[in-house]
């Protein structure tokens, strides 16, 4: 009786964490998405994330400000995102599904790169450039 019940309960933790191994390695989705990092920083009791807060504009002169959620593994990806905060950058990101606690992330869209963009696109073939420096550097 003890040995059956002690192999359901290693078949059982078995089971947990193969499930905790698809989840981390299986991504629902991907994709990009582009505006201004205006949150990011590093939260948590024990398990401890990177989480962030991307402002989407989705029409130039819009008033209507989309957030994206997200949260970051990578301490190289942390790094590259606190360097560019405040200038307009791309994130891909990938979206996990079925991860069961909030130790993994407190969202579902875990950063992977980011890439700043160096023109804003007002309509097709009108573009704005960016500044190559910070506003606050050029106007010292």
């Amino acid at each position: 009786m003890r040995l059956k019940l002690a192999l359901s309960f290693i078949a059982l933790l078995l089971l947990v964490a193969a499930w905790f191994a698809f989840a981390w390695r299986w991504s629902y989705a991907s994709g990009e998405r582009a505006g201004w990092v205006q949150k990011f920083s590093r939260k948590g009791w024990i398990c401890k994330t990177w989480e962030g807060e991307q402002a989407l504009v989705s029409l130039p002169g819009s008033s209507t400000v989309e957030k994206f959620q997200f949260t970051v593994h990578d301490e190289a990806a942390a790094d590259a995102i606190n360097k560019v905060m405040g200038r307009r950058v791309n994130l891909h990101y990938e979206e996990k599904v079925g991860l069961p606690t909030s130790c993994f992330g407190e969202t579902r869209h875990f950063v992977t790169g980011v890439t700043l963009v160096d023109e804003i696109s007002l309509s097709p073939g009108v573009t704005v450039p960016q500044p190559t420096q910070p506003a606050s550097a050029a106007s010292r």
